[in-house]
């Protein structure tokens, strides 16, 4: 299971005192050299933490991944379009949020996500849906021809019995097994952590974890290079 980096918390630390330190471009290429195999970054329409200075860069600079998660609006399609990342994955955007809350609507916005779709493909960058882990989300995924789905796992991650937690990875795993069988590829993320990621390293059939508060909070005390390590050897227990 691969394992990419979210390095929007380090930029949101940034912008706090609006300084230039930490650098979440600095912060990404040291990441690689730990050994995630890519960076994740969220170009919000309201640049709360990353900005276009940050993604340019990173496109000029890392080796491994960039996944450009970002709301499907013009402006920043076409920002995506200039940049070239290897992948963009479509998320649901609200100002309000403190990030991102549920899946994409696929179903109710058909017309919209197929235009995105066509555009970003045309310029040769696949395309992922952020979505719940529900049957007919990711069968009208799998219509307007995504690449990949990404699960989000947030209802799983913030579950407060066990049986919702038990009754939650079921729909996970049924979920990726059906994507899987519609020829998808199939990440998964949104408030996985050190103690609770061994869950998705038994379903097979998810290629990729997103992490990025859990793995950045970590950093702080034990330092990023052994923060990294240690989610890369729970992912491969």
């Amino acid at each position: 299971m691969k394992f990419s980096l979210n390095v929007d918390h380090v930029a949101y630390l940034r912008n706090v005192r609006g300084e230039d330190n930490p650098d979440p471009v600095t912060f990404a290429l040291l990441a690689e050299e730990f050994g995630v195999d890519g960076i994740v970054v969220h170009l919000r329409e309201d640049r709360r933490h990353i900005n276009e200075r940050d993604l340019r860069l990173l496109r000029e600079l890392i080796k491994t991944k960039l996944d450009l998660e970002m709301a499907a609006v013009d402006e920043i399609i076409q920002i995506a379009c200039e940049v070239q990342p290897e992948l963009v994955t479509l998320v649901p955007e609200k100002r309000e949020e403190l990030t991102t809350e549920g899946g994409l609507n696929v179903l109710d916005n058909i017309e919209i996500l197929s235009d995105a779709i066509e555009t970003l493909h045309d310029s040769n960058i696949a395309v992922s849906f952020f979505i719940e882990p529900d049957i007919g989300q990711i069968d009208a995924a799998a219509e307007i021809k995504t690449d990949f789905i990404e699960i989000h796992t947030g209802v799983y991650a913030n579950a407060e019995t066990e049986e919702d937690m038990f009754d939650e990875l079921e729909r996970i795993r049924q979920a990726t097994k059906h994507a899987k069988k519609l020829g998808l590829g199939v990440n998964a993320g949104h408030g996985l952590n050190y103690q609770n990621i061994k869950d998705f390293t038994a379903i097979q059939d998810i290629d990729e974890v997103s992490i990025g508060q859990a793995v950045i909070a970590r950093s702080v005390f034990v330092g990023l290079e052994k923060a990294i390590k240690e989610m890369l050897h729970l992912l491969k227990i």
